[in-house]
C-alpha cells in the first residue's frame, strides 16, 4: 500500500470533537444498510447479540493504521468467534474521498482479510448521523439488549504510527471483555480520533 500523505485529508482533531455522551445507555439507533456481500443488515437483525460498530474511510491514515499490519482484522476475529456481530461502515458520499460502491468495499475486505460480519455502506450519512459519528474510526459497542455501553476512539494513542497500537490502551477491546464477562463497562466513552466523516451536503 503507497504511504498516505496527510495533508489532503480533513481530520477532525479530538481537542474538536465533543465526547460522544449523550446516547450512552439508551437504546442503539436502527439502520438498515447494504453490504459489498449484496445482502442488506439492520441493527434489529442482531437483536440479542453484543454488536460493535465501526465507521471506517479505506483512504485514512488513521484508519491504514490498524489495517495495513492486521490490527483491526485480528481485534474484529477474536470478536466475532466469540459471537459478536462486527459492522464496518462507511458514510462518506459519493465522490468524497474514501467513499466506496459495494464492489469496491468487498474487493477491499478480501485485499485486507476484514473479518467483520458485513461493511455497509450508508452514501447519504444516515446511520452516521443517528450516532453522531465525527471520525474513522470512530467505534460504538452495544449489548445484548441493545443498548449504547460504549462510543468513541478505539485507543488512547492518537496518531498514525503503527507502532504506536502495541502500548495503546484499546477502549474497544476493554468494553467488549467486560460486556461479555456480564460486567458494567469502566469506561463508556473516550475522544474519538481520525479524519472527519465525510457526509453528504
Amino acid at each position: 500500500m503507497k504511504k498516505l500523505l496527510l495533508a489532503p485529508f480533513a481530520f477532525a482533531l479530538f481537542a474538536a470533537v465533543p465526547l460522544h455522551a449523550a446516547d450512552i445507555g439508551k437504546p442503539a439507533p436502527d439502520f438498515s444498510l447494504s453490504a459489498g456481500d449484496g445482502k442488506t443488515y439492520s441493527l434489529s437483525d442482531a437483536k440479542g447479540k453484543v454488536v460493535v460498530l465501526e465507521w471506517t474511510n479505506p483512504e485514512c491514515p488513521y484508519v491504514v493504521k490498524h489495517y495495513e499490519k492486521g490490527d483491526m482484522q485480528k481485534l474484529q476475529k477474536e470478536a466475532t468467534e466469540k459471537g459478536v456481530i462486527w459492522y464496518r461502515v462507511n458514510s462518506g458520499a459519493p465522490g468524497q474521498n474514501g467513499s466506496q460502491t459495494a464492489e469496491e468495499i468487498a474487493a477491499y475486505d478480501k485485499e485486507h482479510n476484514v473479518a467483520a460480519t458485513a461493511s455497509l455502506l450508508d452514501p447519504k450519512g444516515t446511520a452516521g448521523r443517528s450516532y453522531k459519528a465525527k471520525t474513522t474510526p470512530h467505534m460504538y459497542v452495544i449489548n445484548a439488549e441493545g443498548v449504547l455501553v460504549y462510543a468513541g476512539g478505539i485507543d488512547d494513542k492518537r496518531s498514525t504510527k503503527q507502532e504506536d497500537i502495541a502500548t495503546s490502551k484499546n477502549y474497544v477491546k476493554q468494553a467488549l471483555d467486560e460486556v461479555l464477562a456480564d460486567k458494567a463497562v469502566s469506561q463508556p466513552e473516550s475522544q474519538p480520533y481520525g479524519c472527519g466523516v465525510k457526509y453528504a451536503k
